[in-house]
């Protein structure tokens, strides 16, 4: 991926957890049925912008995003 798509699926999750954790703080209102799993979502693009982050560094840099152990 480049960077432009790179940075736009970054926003596209991080807005996606924004949206979640403002659904999550959502007061319960009893008797309704069904409540969207915020949590998941949350964790899930949370992840997402890790891994992206680390792909726009390495787009940025020019150097590939090496850990601890340097691989």
């Amino acid at each position: 991926m480049d960077l432009p798509t790179t940075a736009t699926a970054f926003g596209v999750s991080a807005v996606l957890f924004g949206l979640s954790v403002w659904l999550d703080r959502r007061p319960y209102v009893p008797g309704k049925p069904w409540r969207f799993p915020a949590r998941l979502v949350m964790a899930l693009s949370l992840l997402v912008m890790l891994a992206l982050g680390a792909h726009l560094v390495s787009l940025v840099t020019g150097r590939p995003f090496t850990g601890r152990t340097g691989f």
